[in-house]
């Protein structure tokens, strides 16, 4: 394999890319990327079993193959790279150099046969919602994911269409002590799809992607009982298994009857609540009553 590619291309890839992988694993092969060089463009995968990335960059290809190197560490060599420079990837036995003007680094390589990827299986489900739509449903709501691993079925959004004469679709977070819900109007696909649970490290690295995309953009969602894929573009993809779970029934939590409503300016709110917040300690003291 022998590739060249801009460096703010690569570095850009690399940032989405490297964040899926975790700093600790078990299994060597999961701390790689996956980089294979092949018509006008090198695809770049990441994953942990769980979730995975894949990404297609422009480059100019002079021999195709594919191989798996340390992702954190090709990240690392690439950021400090001079900005504007051209850089080469290529694979001679078990090493990767990349070579960028005067410098030159030699990684250790493995086998792109023992690389895991999640199957590409039929997604009966499919819809569409913006960016600015899907970064609401996200903002709205997942403040309130759980982070307690034995209640695993909160550990991330359940998303799911409503019934009734205005169907929605809905999504949902709760940590047992507080809970969040959001509703959108309910995209054309949609009315059919199961309820999900969507991981807490989907939702996040979704997020991140969001932050690069015009507010218009198009995000194509694809799901079944057990997976989701949610699709940037024809060159960026994201597939995450869902949590096999059972989300409470939250509606029951959720007071009906209010006779006390109150409407305040949110803005205020928020500026008030930061300013008594001033005082507020974390540590561990009892409360006294005011006197």
């Amino acid at each position: 394999m022998k590739a060249t590619v801009e460096r703010a291309t690569l570095l850009k890839c690399l940032g989405h890319i490297q964040s899926v992988v975790e700093r600790r694993n078990t299994i060597p092969i999961l701390s790689n990327v996956l980089i294979e060089a092949r018509g006008d463009g090198l695809r770049l995968m990441a994953t942990d079993l769980d979730l995975q990335v894949v990404e297609t960059i422009p480059a100019a290809i002079d021999v195709q193959g594919a191989t798996t190197v340390s992702a954190h560490t090709l990240f690392d060599i690439v950021r400090k790279l001079p900005e504007g420079s051209q850089v080469e990837l290529a694979v001679s036995g078990e090493r990767m150099s990349v070579v960028a003007g005067r410098s030159r680094f030699s990684l250790s390589t493995l086998k792109r046969d023992d690389f895991p990827v999640i199957a590409e299986t039929d997604l009966p489900v499919r819809f569409t919602l913006s960016a600015a739509d899907l970064k609401l449903l996200i903002d709205s709501i997942r403040f309130a994911i759980s982070t307690e691993e034995t209640r695993y079925y909160l550990n991330g959004i359940h998303i799911h269409a409503t019934s009734g004469p205005a169907p929605k679709l809905r999504g949902v977070a709760t940590d047992g002590h507080r809970l969040a819900r959001v509703e959108l109007d309910l995209p054309a696909g949609a009315a059919d799809m199961p309820g999900v649970i969507v991981p807490r490290k989907c939702v996040n690295e979704v997020r991140k992607l969001l932050d690069e995309m015009a507010a218009d953009a198009p995000v194509e969602i694809s799901l079944s009982p057990a997976k989701v894929r949610f699709r940037f573009s024809a060159d960026s993809t994201l597939t995450s298994k869902l949590i096999d779970g059972t989300f409470p029934d939250y509606n029951r939590v959720i007071p009906t009857a209010n006779d006390k409503l109150l409407k305040i300016d949110t803005r205020a709110l928020a500026e008030g609540v930061d300013r008594v917040a001033a005082i507020a300690t974390t540590e561990k003291t009892r409360a006294r009553p005011a006197p």
